[in-house]
């Protein structure tokens, strides 16, 4: 089965280091197969023998612990369901390019509506969020971006029950697992 991992707070201001290549190389080595990683941000694209979902985060997060000496958080997806979500998306979202597009993906066992609940309702003046399935599409314009009211949540609960992508890193992501 297809499975898309996305690896939360590596490689952001020099911390957490998590080469590519090496991410790579010790997910291959623990039998995971046609291994792909995309930019810096640790997404990663890979094949493993269909397993509970939960069980395989787990076992992802074991794997890089012990290979990177630190915990790394994960949103894992299968490709159908990225493929559903991203095909669900609002029309709203990645199209207007004076506005940030951003889509969360929810690290088990949050959920969607959890995160959504408790970041609370969005100020439709300045945003827009739609959620399906594992994913929250968020779209707001730059111009007012600071107003939002999920700018707020970093540093939140909620905030460590996500990890982020823009528009086309999401779509990116999405085209490879697709092609491989």
């Amino acid at each position: 089965m297809k499975y898309i991992a996305l690896l939360r707070g590596i490689n952001v201001g020099g911390k957490n280091r998590v080469p590519m290549n090496q991410l790579k190389q010790c997910l291959e080595k623990a039998g995971f197969q046609n291994v792909v990683t995309y930019i810096n941000s640790g997404n990663v694209i890979f094949d493993y023998q269909a397993q509970d979902p939960p069980v395989l985060i787990e076992k992802c997060k074991e794997i890089l612990e012990e290979e990177f000496k630190f915990p790394i958080d994960l949103a894992l997806i299968d490709g159908e369901s990225m493929r559903e979500a991203i095909e669900h998306a609002p029309d709203w979202w990645g199209e207007d390019p004076n506005a940030k597009h951003n889509a969360l993906f929810v690290i088990h066992p949050a959920t969607a509506i959890d995160i959504v609940a408790e970041v609370g309702s969005t100020k439709p003046e300045y945003e827009q969020v739609f959620a399906y399935g594992p994913v929250i599409f968020w779209s707001a314009q730059l111009k007012t971006f600071s107003r939002t009211r999920w700018t707020k949540i970093v540093g939140t609960k909620a905030y460590k029950s996500v990890t982020i992508r823009n528009a086309n890193t999401t779509r990116k992501v999405l085209e490879i697992a697709l092609s491989h």
